[in-house]
């Protein structure tokens, strides 16, 4: 069985989860919940716009550890994304804050590079290192203070307010217009018929289709863009030799230096974009301190993904739902509802394990369940920090139950000499 099914192509697998995983949403919604938050349109329209910072993140991480670095200072240099984002959009519009964000990032990719692959210091102490210089009270204060302070609307830890690009909503399925004429909305109808698991798929997708920012497309195109960069191009056939083996590449005449400095650099350059969506697209403002820790959650998409575009961009849709959820749960129901999913999807795991014949495994899901169960049944609210928390309980589990299938590039983390064996 489990032959048959890795057989099947990636987009395959995670479309059946993903099916599976609205299943189990909407019985829970059904059955269990006085809500009706998990498979609104407008949960899966902020889960996807809070999907994007932690996807761009995760990407960054991918072209650094592929290229043999590993980059936890993914943080900082989305910081740097978020200060010089703003200061673009402010002074010369939308789209080249989206420019500036990236140079920022890619300023501070160029750091790690240098630090890690130029002078050998530990990837861990310098990724430490940018995130404390350009975390609060970090170089961004100090840039803040010479400069923002200076503006109307700025001061010392936030920018004046900026403007957004351009949204698109996809004609006749989710009542996008074309010029004056108003499209039919197929997927608003179907989720307004209120039929079990059709309108909750109808409305969950809608969402991912109405009022899509243009930046969000962008982010979106690099998942496939990625994909092709690091798999289908000499240079990143490269690239990935520079994280795999770099020494067998050395004796194939590839500039390893180069191509991991390449690697980190497009690294701090995504996580610099995500950083500038923060400003540009969620928040409307740079203020200090508001990545929160998405960096960090950027690369646990990135182990949760193995390794992989498609499955980073999984992953961040998956971390972003809780968020999505309790951004509209005014009375506490959905997030409440979370806890019986939970409960739901590791009795699934409970029960994968034990056909498996992994009874550490079984035991360790049941125990969760039963935990997540006995949460759900005897209050009625969760609390506030529970989606925050999510995003890392996820990977946890992913590491517990799926460690033999994680795949990290050979040479990640280690320091790399020209000529040493």
């Amino acid at each position: 069985m489990m032959e048959r099914w890795n057989a099947w192509p990636s987009w395959a697998r995670w479309m059946s989860i993903t099916a599976v995983g609205v299943f189990i949403l909407a019985t829970v919604q059904l059955v269990g919940s006085d809500t009706e938050q998990l498979t609104s349109v407008t949960t899966a329209q902020a889960m996807l716009r809070w999907c994007v910072p932690i996807l761009l993140a995760g990407l960054g991480g991918l072209f650094a550890e592929r290229a043999g670095v590993v980059n936890i200072g993914l943080e900082g240099m989305m910081i740097l994304g978020t200060w010089f984002g703003a200061y673009g959009a402010f002074n010369f519009g939308p789209w080249w804050g989206i420019a500036f964000g990236l140079f920022g990032g890619a300023l501070g990719g160029l750091i790690h590079a240098i630090a890690t692959v130029s002078f050998g210091v530990d990837h861990i102490v310098s990724g430490v290192a940018i995130n404390i210089l350009f975390g609060p009270g970090g170089a961004t204060r100090y840039l803040s203070d010479q400069i923002f302070s200076t503006y109307e609307g700025g001061a010392i830890t936030q920018s004046p307010r900026v403007d957004r690009v351009g949204s698109f909503t996809m004609p006749f399925l989710a009542g996008g217009n074309i010029g004056s004429w108003e499209s039919p909305d197929l997927l608003g109808w179907l989720d307004d018929q209120g039929w079990f698991y059709i309108s909750d798929i109808a409305g969950l997708t809608k969402g991912l289709m109405a009022q899509i920012s243009l930046f969000t497309l962008l982010a979106l195109a690099l998942v496939p863009i990625s994909g092709w960069v690091l798999w289908r191009t000499r240079f990143g056939l490269r690239l990935r030799i520079a994280g795999e083996d770099p020494v067998a590449g050395e004796t194939l005449g590839v500039n390893i230096y180069r191509h991991k400095y390449a690697g980190v650099i497009i690294s701090g350059a995504l996580a610099g974009l995500a950083g500038a969506f923060i400003v540009i697209e969620l928040t409307g403002i740079y203020r200090e301190g508001q990545t929160n820790g998405r960096g960090f959650i950027g690369l646990a998409a990135l182990i949760f993904g193995n390794y992989r575009p498609g499955g980073i961009l999984a992953g961040s849709l998956l971390f972003a739902y809780p968020d999505g959820i309790s951004l509209r749960d005014l009375d506490g129901s959905a997030t409440h509802a979370l806890l019986a999913v939970i409960a739901v999807v590791l009795t699934g795991v409970f029960i994968f394990s034990l056909v498996r014949q992994k009874r550490t495994d079984a035991a360790i899901a049941l125990a969760f369940a039963l935990g997540a169960a006995i949460w759900y049944g005897v209050t009625d609210e969760a609390p506030t920090w529970l989606p925050n928390i999510m995003p890392f309980v996820f990977v946890l589990l992913v590491l517990v139950f799926n460690s033999q299938r994680l795949r990290m590039p050979k040479a990640s983390g280690m320091v790399y000499r020209k000529g040493e064996t």
